[in-house]
């Protein structure tokens, strides 16, 4: 790269980073039922973060927040799942299910986690909550492609291509949840309505959690001046991706 390749370089990385905070920062602006955010108080510890960390930072607890969302509407749309898990409510299932340590909640889950976890809501053999699958393997997978961590300071570098990785893990995971069927042709989870009522809140969702990854990757990639290997293939066919 020359250095008059450098200012362009930075500028698209401004660029992508600008339309990030744009995007969390609408999302912020119009909090509703489909958007469960909350406003960010400051901190100190803020003064030690670069943009890309106070970025990522934002960009997980919007991410856990729509997670959130889908468990709740995947429970509304498949109480039974709600019935396996043992809990009494929606809410008490929900607070277990995004709470440290959260697999040794429901009976199946124990040692399973990211891609692992999500196999199980699609396995004739899983006796278990699958919404509860689903949601733990999702989460633990975005944790895994931010490095473990929900607060990110100057000496922390997340990897793009595991970013990119983890936006097309999650594409896999919402192809199979509108398609997978169980032995007896029926869907293991119902989501959007097929009935015409166009209901297409689990779409939104998937692209709002889809598309910030996609985001993030570019961001840090341009930040690092790193490149994003992309792979094409097709998701009906496609394996996760190791993160």
């Amino acid at each position: 790269m020359t250095d008059s390749d450098h200012p362009a370089r930075i500028r698209i990385g401004h660029c992508c980073l600008l339309t990030l905070l744009l995007l969390l920062g609408g999302c912020q602006s119009h909090p509703s039922r489909d958007d469960p955010v909350k406003a960010r108080a400051f901190e100190f510890g803020n003064l030690a973060k670069a943009d890309v960390d106070m970025v990522a930072e934002i960009n997980v607890q919007h991410s856990m927040g729509y997670l959130r969302e889908l468990a709740r509407k995947l429970y509304v749309r498949n109480p039974n799942q709600l019935r396996v898990s043992g809990f009494g409510s929606r809410d008490a299932a929900l607070r277990a299910l995004f709470a440290p340590g959260a697999g040794a909640h429901f009976a199946g889950l124990q040692n399973h986690r990211s891609s692992d976890a999500i196999a199980l809501a699609f396995d004739d053999r899983f006796q278990g909550d699958r919404v509860a699958a689903f949601v733990h393997g999702m989460r633990t997978m975005l944790l895994d492609g931010y490095g473990g961590k929900h607060r990110f300071y100057l000496p922390d570098l997340l990897d793009p291509q595991k970013l990119h990785y983890l936006a097309r893990n999650f594409e896999i995971a919402f192809w199979k949840l509108g398609h997978d069927r169980n032995e007896q042709g029926e869907f293991f989870l119902l989501s959007n309505s097929l009935a015409g009522t166009g209901d297409l809140s689990f779409e939104r969702i998937a692209g709002k959690l889809i598309g910030l990854q996609d985001h993030m990757a570019q961001v840090v990639a341009d930040s690092s001046n790193r490149q994003i290997k992309n792979v094409i293939q097709s998701v009906a066919s496609a394996v996760f991706f190791p993160i």
